[in-house]
């Protein structure tokens, strides 16, 4: 699949989605970056912009990416109407062909996935490689379909975090794993609707 198909059918799902003026965070990030100072942050698949807004609240330094030039013109948006976007740089990436250039502390990876071709494993083995020595690689992964997922294929594979771990394959004397669970928790959907689901959460910082 072409990049111009994989970016026409995110553009899509975000031009359908009304998100308001103050789209949330990710649970699994605000209860993972709590307590931590604030420095650079990368996130990946920025979608709503829910994550890059909560830590440019935090004082965090954010560049924000999605493959959707729907995506990263809303967020560029919200970002300048909540006086954030001195915090806030929000770029369209394909990151099967270009990944952001800088080094940060923080790199998140929510829900990466995509029908069309993405090398996941080589893109968060370079999102390690862009962290400072101390930085942290949180990857939070589906674990479940919730109902209003766009994959509701029943054979598909989630991974377990130490599945994606292994296929990272990051140098132990350099990178540790922190945390590697599968906890469940209840979902909001569009409407109000609500599921449990299962994240699959794998968290790396960098050693050395």
């Amino acid at each position: 699949m072409s990049t111009t198909q994989a970016a026409s059918f995110w553009d899509g799902i975000y031009a359908d989605r009304a998100i308001g003026d103050a789209p949330q965070p990710n649970v699994r990030l605000t209860e993972t970056v709590a307590g931590l100072p604030p420095g650079d942050a990368l996130d990946l698949g920025c979608g709503d912009g829910g994550d890059a807004l909560w830590l440019a609240r935090q004082q965090w330094r954010v560049t924000a990416t999605d493959i959707s030039a729907v995506a990263v013109e809303r967020l560029a948006n919200l970002a300048r109407a909540h006086g954030l976007n001195e915090r806030v740089t929000a770029l369209r990436h394909d990151l099967q062909k270009s990944f952001p250039s800088g080094e940060f502390e923080l790199i998140c990876a929510h829900y990466l996935h995509t029908p069309y071709d993405l090398n996941r494993a080589a893109v968060l083995r370079t999102a390690a490689h862009a962290l400072r020595t101390g930085g942290r690689l949180l990857v939070v992964d589906h674990g479940s379909a919730a109902p209003w997922s766009w994959n509701q294929d029943p054979d598909i594979h989630y991974p377990s975090p130490w599945e994606v771990a292994a296929d990272i394959a990051l140098d132990p004397a350099t990178w540790t794993v922190e945390r590697a669970d599968t906890p469940q928790r209840i979902a909001t959907g569009p409407g109000g609707r609500t599921a449990e689901v299962t994240d699959h959460i794998l968290l790396i910082r960098r050693t050395a």
